[in-house]
């Protein structure tokens, strides 16, 4: 007869987040003891890790944080993933995103590396994480991380799903005098996805990469050689005009750009993230 009562079972599934079955088989093997049951899930969870590698972790959840520093304020994005949707939303997979956002921040932590390798009570996140999907029985990963530091930085996460943990995340640095329109900038990076701040981020090989696309796409819908040049240009204007956020018409004013709306202000942005779950 099972040593362990209904109750048992609902408490170590609430401690750990471990499937009935996986639940009932650690009671059966450590008798009944609560704490023994979490071990035996943990461990046979990490013997686990590399048989799950390979599966795709394209859901999850984004968090950030910002904190006050010399100079300003810096703040920290992550992107954790997990398999499902059923575990992005499970308390015990919020609360590690918690705690790795933590340890992540007390590192200061810029780099991926970085973070994986921040102390998570007493263990580096990379331990902790997999420790963690092992007990969820889901590959778990933490994908990224960025750090903003800039004299004013504002954070804006943007659920896709209302049942589900936030799945857009954005940090948006500026100086003092644009911070009046940071928040607006931020939820126009969230939904126009910008991948450089100014043209002069944008690496000198996707320029000319691009402008080749063009000229040979021009050239095969037949335009005179001579209107080339000026097409072309045409052209890497609308590419500046998608991807560059100062070039991008501003979300809630059309007519104008980001870029003066910012200017407008007197101030200026420095830097920014974004994050969308699995993109």
């Amino acid at each position: 007869m099972a040593n362990y009562t209904a109750a048992d079972i609902k408490a170590l599934r609430e401690r750990t987040g471990a499937g009935m079955l996986d639940v009932k088989k650690a009671l059966d093997e450590a008798n009944g003891d609560l704490d023994k049951a979490v071990d035996i899930l943990r461990v046979k969870g990490l013997k686990g890790v590399t048989k799950r590698e390979g599966r795709a972790a394209s859901e999850g959840l984004v968090l950030a944080s910002i904190q006050e520093v010399d100079g300003g304020q810096a703040g920290t994005l992550i992107e954790l993933n997990s398999e499902t949707d059923f575990v992005a939303k499970n308390e015990k997979f919020v609360a590690l995103a918690e705690q790795v956002l933590a340890a992540v921040v007390a590192a200061g932590a810029a780099t991926i590396e970085e973070a994986l390798a921040a102390d998570l009570g007493g263990k580096p996140v990379s331990e902790v994480v997999n420790e963690n999907a092992g007990v969820l029985g889901e590959k778990i990963v933490l994908r990224r991380v960025a750090r903003v530091e800039a004299p004013v930085v504002t954070e804006y996460l943007h659920k896709t799903n209302k049942d589900l943990p936030a799945q857009v995340g954005v940090l948006v640095g500026t100086d003092a005098a644009a911070g009046e329109v940071s928040r607006d900038v931020a939820m126009h990076i969230a939904a126009y996805s910008p991948t450089f701040l100014t043209r002069e981020d944008v690496p000198a090989e996707t320029v000319a990469n691009e402008r080749r696309v063009a000229e040979e796409t021009a050239k095969g819908e037949g335009k005179p050689e001579a209107a080339l040049p000026k097409i072309v240009d045409g052209r890497m204007n609308g590419f500046f005009k998608e991807n560059v956020l100062v070039d991008q018409a501003f979300a809630k004013d059309p007519k104008t750009t980001v870029g003066k709306v910012v200017a407008n202000t007197g101030g200026a942005l420095v830097a920014f993230a974004r994050f969308r779950v699995g993109a």
